[in-house]
């Protein structure tokens, strides 16, 4: 998933999958949400056997890469063709 909004200074980059965390500089813009999305996604990907990472840059917005094993069992049940 991408977006351009102001983007994740790479201090922050390593905290932003911890519960509770939100970051950014402009304390006087109500933030909204309680810092519990990126921590629900990060352990659903992993409990799947997957990763997730973040590139970002202030200023230019930020993407969000994620990974799942896909093994023949998952294609055949799912009727997946992985040469497709």
């Amino acid at each position: 998933m991408s977006d351009t909004g102001i983007g994740i200074a790479p201090e922050h980059q390593g905290t932003i999958f911890e519960e509770f965390r939100q970051v950014g500089t402009d304390t006087s813009k109500k933030r909204e949400g309680t810092g519990l999305g990126l921590t629900l996604t990060k352990k659903f990907v992993e409990l799947h056997g997957g990763n997730i990472r973040v590139e970002s840059a202030v200023g230019k917005g930020s993407t969000f890469t994620f990974t799942l094993p896909l093994n023949q069992e998952n294609v055949d049940g799912a009727g997946i063709n992985p040469d497709h």
